[in-house]
Formats: C-alpha cells, sequence, structure tokens
C-alpha cells in the first residue's frame, strides 16, 4: 500500500508541475493589498496530498503568497493537533483580528480565498 500511495503522489506531483496554472496578475498596490491580507494566513499541507494540490492551485490562480508547512514535520504535526484540534490537511490557519481561525476541508479553504483575495 505504501508503495501506491508513494507512486501516485509522485504522478500528482507530476502533473502538478507539468500542468501548473498561470498566476493571477494584478498590478503592483493591488498584490501589495493581497499580500498584506495573506501574510497572516498559513497553509498546513502534505506535497503530494491532492486536496493540498487542489488548493495550491487555486491559490497560484488567484496569484496569493501563502506561508506553507509540511505536517508531516513533527512540531507542524504538533501544532496541527495542540492548537487546531486534529491533524488533517489541508489546513489553513487564519490570523485576523488578535483571533486564530483553523479551516479545514480544500473546498471550504478555495472558497474562502476566493471570496477574501478576489
Amino acid at each position: 500500500m505504501f508503495m501506491i500511495r508513494w507512486l501516485l503522489g509522485r504522478i500528482i506531483l507530476l502533473l502538478n508541475f507539468i500542468f501548473t496554472p498561470k498566476k493571477r496578475q494584478r498590478s503592483t498596490e493591488e498584490q501589495q493589498k493581497i499580500d498584506d491580507i495573506t501574510q497572516h494566513f498559513t497553509l498546513f499541507e502534505y506535497k503530494a496530498c491532492p486536496f493540498c494540490v487542489k488548493v495550491r492551485r487555486a491559490a497560484r490562480r488567484q496569484g496569493l503568497n501563502l506561508k506553507t508547512l509540511e505536517a508531516k514535520q513533527p512540531e507542524h504535526k504538533q501544532t496541527l493537533l495542540n492548537e487546531g484540534g486534529k491533524v488533517k490537511v489541508p489546513c489553513l490557519r487564519i490570523e485576523e483580528a488578535n483571533e486564530v481561525r483553523w479551516m479545514y476541508e480544500s473546498s471550504t479553504i478555495v472558497e474562502y480565498l476566493n471570496s477574501r483575495c478576489a
């Protein structure tokens, strides 16, 4: 089973590399506004997870600069568990107005990014 997952993960990464979406082009001022919004967003992910790839591709299409953390690393996994409540990816950590929210589910994250950063 490990080999099948590993192989499928590599295929997903290869296809993502080949068919990388184009970044949305904005004026410098507009991009700076978006960067100011997204500087407090952190995406916890597994590189080869298809749902994480979905979120990364949506962020790239929007031209968003998200900080990403590999959730397989013990310290990031522990952060997900202690602060977010569960070890599940993709997970978007959102810091706004001295409040931290943890958003799970790729479709929910993509909808949020599209509505917040359109």
